[in-house]
């Protein structure tokens, strides 16, 4: 056996986890600064939840799903991607409720975790990898857009993020979009020599994502393309402009690109992205949009929502390329070390141990040297060594058990202090406090 893991997927280590766990944590405080509520979803649904979710001719549900059939003899499908899942588990838990009249009250929602998806890995890019979705389902106003927009911006700002840039359009919705495929397919088809053989067999099924291929082949005739926010129906054309309009009172400003929409079928109206000029090609660390046709097209009644999903793959990559803060990695404060030169003073590792699960059950992060209780561990020496990742040294040796005492060393100055061992425990915290640790 190979012990490797498959192509595409990776181990997050400690090295690494730790910055992962400071982004969910500036993630969750945001979400509940803007009122979001996390959910946990099931890691594999139903495939027909995302056929007819997401979209039969993307290239999700064509190329990339990972699908099997289980032992119930049920075709089910680890999910690609949040948002078809989110809306499921709203309809199925009716976590919008209600009115008297039957119409739908708002839910503000966010949920974190894998996703997967057959394709080619790529930097920051993987078929396992890892998203946090907001979602506020049950608002059609353009008023949830903005805000949704500023959320993302916001969480990104509060990582300490730069150059990045609000990109925007909006994809229309089921009345003015068959206007707009035909204007589409017209001036494709004039120009079907200059596609790429994936965008050819996509101008009859999804002309839409012929603005989104990335091949070079295809960017001057999609740059020329006609812009589908020229083409708005009476609805979707003031809803953009109160969208911009809301954006521009909050004081962001965005860029118009009439090729963004999205890999998704369910989107309506709005689509957005947040970009980084430091990926290369590959820049968007956050995307989403409106998708109030979600609900009905996985069999639901009529629920509007907006949301984004944003790749922690991608946000770490970009903020360790930027020199952002990922604040201090966590590590024990304090060390509890043996005064044990040759075993000569066994009680110093039973105290050792005592005085680390001690110092663990008041809230102190703790650790000890692991030698063996029966035989002599390593030297102080080398114990020292390790504790001086710490911030505190407690030491115990026959001395200080002699006098039911522990020395407790600041291993930032030197200083060393000798505390009774009743008192070790609210020594260390006053001093933490103190020193701000």
């Amino acid at each position: 056996m190979d012990i490797k893991a498959p192509r595409g997927v990776r181990d997050i280590l400690p090295d690494e986890s730790w910055k992962w766990a400071h982004v969910l944590n500036v993630v969750a405080e945001t979400m509940a600064d803007f009122g979001y509520s996390e959910v946990h979803l099931p890691i594999f649904e139903h495939t027909e939840l995302f056929s007819r979710g997401v979209g039969e001719t993307t290239d999700i549900v064509e190329k990339e799903m990972y699908t099997f059939i289980d032992r119930g003899d049920r075709s089910v499908t680890l999910r690609p991607e949040g948002t078809a899942s989110m809306v499921r588990s709203a309809l199925e838990h009716n976590l919008c409720g209600t009115s008297s009249r039957g119409q739908y009250s708002s839910a503000k929602l966010w949920c974190w975790g894998p996703m997967f998806r057959y394709e080619r890995p790529q930097k920051g890019r993987y078929r396992q990898f890892y998203q946090f979705d907001a979602e506020w389902l049950g608002l059609p106003g353009p008023v949830a857009d903005v805000e949704l927009i500023a959320l993302s911006t916001e969480i990104f700002r509060r990582l300490g993020l730069k150059n990045l840039e609000v990109v925007l359009n909006s994809v229309g919705c089921p009345q003015c979009r068959p206007q707009y495929r035909r204007t589409l397919v017209d001036y494709f088809a004039s120009r079907k020599g200059e596609l790429c053989e994936t965008c050819v067999g996509r101008l009859e099924r999804n002309p839409l994502r012929v603005l989104d291929c990335k091949a070079p082949s295809c960017g001057a005739v999609t740059d020329a393309a006609p812009a589908i926010y020229e083409h708005l129906c009476g609805e979707c054309a003031p809803h953009f402009e109160e969208v911009k309009a809301g954006l521009t009172r909050l004081n962001f400003t965005y860029k118009l690109n009439k090729r963004l929409v999205r890999g998704l079928d369910y989107y309506t109206k709005t689509a957005f992205e947040i970009i980084s000029g430091d990926l290369g090609s590959q820049n968007a660390v956050c995307g989403g949009g409106r998708y109030d046709n979600l609900s009905e097209s996985i069999g639901g009644p009529h629920l509007p929502g907006v949301g984004f999903a944003a790749g922690l793959d991608r946000v770490v990559l970009v903020m360790e390329q930027q020199g952002a803060s990922f604040g201090v990695r966590p590590k024990s404060l304090v060390y509890v070390v043996a005064l044990d030169e040759d075993g000569a003073c066994p009680e110093a590792r039973h105290a050792v141990q005592a005085f680390t699960h001690k110092f663990r059950m008041e809230g102190i992060a703790a650790e000890q040297d692991a030698g063996d209780n029966s035989k002599p561990g390593r030297s102080f020496k080398a114990q020292m060594k390790s504790a001086s990742e710490a911030a505190y040294a407690c030491i115990i040796g026959p001395e200080e058990i002699s006098k039911k005492s522990v020395a407790i060393k600041n291993m930032t100055n030197g200083e060393q202090t000798l505390v009774p061992m009743e008192e070790a425990a609210q020594y260390l915290r006053r001093s933490i406090s103190r020193e701000g640790i």
